[in-house]
Formats: structure tokens, sequence, C-alpha cells
């Protein structure tokens, strides 16, 4: 993928903003990733927004990426001395086990506060992440019912709300935020791939073609099975040559931009199985990719 993807509307701005004037009303942040891509889904202008303030990690969407990558990208946040817990956020356990970790993370100040004489206080926690990492369909499964707008595309929040819970949590939901300049594309790339940066500002086609070099690698026979491919197509054409091909299986002609849109939402939507893009040594982010 040539082109290096930037997407940074002015609400982001104003929602940066908003979070730092309203960090001294909560007791811990929540910090949304993608577990598909924790690296790239880590908004790095975060750290300098919440400072000091205490932090539970959540890997979203695990029904969507491979199990033993995210082990791996849990201990390794562990390691780093980070409260992390991985879920499908539309799980029916979702709420005890949010409300469990947060108070293990706050368990001193609130031990300090029962010995005050102050208890039962409800959990005051900002909700942050980049944009689509499942935001409102966590917050929607906290407080169990649909109060949260959801949607399969970024920019569907736009203002703060609190939020109460049955499991004594006050939420504090805030529009996915990300950042003026990717410095490494891969970045910008896996951001495309799993839908966090509007369509309209990507070229499908270049995204697909990324993707697909990532499951040459990772997962051939998926691409295979689901668009009827020959069973060597990987080991004899090129990635712009399976993509004519899938245009031409989906009954497309020549569109291959439309294919590219059809195997971009395959892949977002788990029809392509259970990926995850990045692995902690990848060290995403860190280093500018000159390739």
């Amino acid at each position: 993928m040539a082109q290096i993807i930037q997407w940074y509307p002015g609400h982001m701005a104003k929602a940066f903003r908003l979070m730092r004037e309203n960090m001294k009303y909560v007791d811990i942040v929540f910090e949304l990733v993608d577990a598909r891509i924790p690296a790239s889904s880590r908004n790095p202008e975060l750290d300098e927004v919440l400072g000091q303030k205490p932090r539970l990690l959540v890997l979203t969407k695990t029904d969507l990426a491979d199990p033993a990558r995210t082990k791996e990208w849990v201990n390794h946040f562990e390691s780093q001395g980070l409260a992390v817990v991985a879920l499908d956020t539309r799980g029916h356990k979702t709420p005890q086990i949010m409300t469990k970790a947060a108070r293990e993370v706050l368990a001193d100040k609130w031990a300090n506060l029962a010995d005050k004489g102050v208890k039962d206080k409800a959990i005051r926690a900002l909700v942050a992440g980049i944009p689509n990492v499942g935001k409102s369909t966590l917050l929607n499964h906290l407080v169990m019912k649909n109060v949260a707008i959801t949607g399969d595309r970024p920019g569907v929040t736009k203002k703060l709300q609190w939020l109460k819970t049955p499991t004594n949590l006050e939420l504090l939901d805030t529009p996915g935020v990300l950042w003026p300049k990717f410095e490494d594309k891969r970045v910008g790339e896996h951001l495309a791939m799993t839908g966090a940066i509007k369509d309209q500002l990507i070229n499908n086609d270049d995204v697909a073609l990324g993707m697909l070099k990532f499951m040459r690698d990772y997962n051939p026979k998926a691409i295979i099975e689901r668009y009827h491919l020959p069973e060597d197509s990987f080991d004899t054409m090129s990635d712009v040559d399976i993509l004519l091909l899938i245009t031409q299986k989906l009954g497309f002609k020549d569109d291959y931009d439309r294919a590219a849109e059809r195997m971009l939402i395959d892949l977002r939507r788990g029809k392509l199985g259970r990926y995850t893009l990045e692995m902690p040594s990848d060290r995403i982010g860190e280093i500018v990719d000159e390739a």
C-alpha cells in the first residue's frame, strides 16, 4: 500500500480537550484497544492526556482475533505493568469482568476510603479509544440496555455522556480519537483494514492488496475457500492477479474496487476467520517502516 493514511476530524481535537477537562472527575480510565491490532489501535497521545490516572487496558473484539495471539498480547502488556482484560464485549459476563478488574486496579484507594468510612462508592471511569474499537457496544452491555449508538463504522459517538451501570460503575463515554500523523505506515494500513478509518478516505483496492499480502502468509486457505479460487492461487499468482480473479468470481466483471470493498467487509466481520494483524515483536509504531 503506497499511501500513508491520515484522518483527524475536528471533533477529535475537541474530544481530547473535553477529556482533559473531565479527568479530575474520574477514578480510572478504561482504554479500549482492538485485539486484532493491539499496537496500532493504541493512541499515543492518550498518555499525555491521561497522565498518571489509573488505567485498565481492555482488548475488545476477541471473538474476531486469533486467541493464541491475544494471549501473547495480554502477557506482553502485563509484563509492562499494565492491568489488562481481553473479552468479547457482547459477552453476558462482561459487566462482572469489567467491574472486578476495575476494583482490583483501585484496591488500595478503595481500602483507604473504607478506612475513612466511605463504602459502596461508585467507580467513575472514562472510556477512551480509537474509532470503531467497540466502546458503544461495551457501554451498552455494561449498562445492560441500548444507551449508546453502535455501528460497524468509525465516528459514531460525537460527544461525552455519563452512564450508570447496575454493577456500580459510572461511565463517561467519549468519541473515538485518532492522532494527526501515523509515523509508521503499517499503523494506517492496519487501522484501514479493521475499519477504524472511514472507507471514503482510503483506496479500497490498496487496502485489499495489503490484506492479501497478510493472508498469503497467515491463512491463504481462508481466501481460497471464501472466493472459490484454485488451490495453487497463492503459489502461482501475484496479489494483484488474485484481486482481479476474486473480482471475476464475485461477478463484478472489472470493478475491482467493489470487490475490494466486499473483501474488507468479509475480513472485518470474521468471514475470513479469526486473525490478528500484529505481534509485540513487530514493534508497530515504534519505528518508521521505510520499506
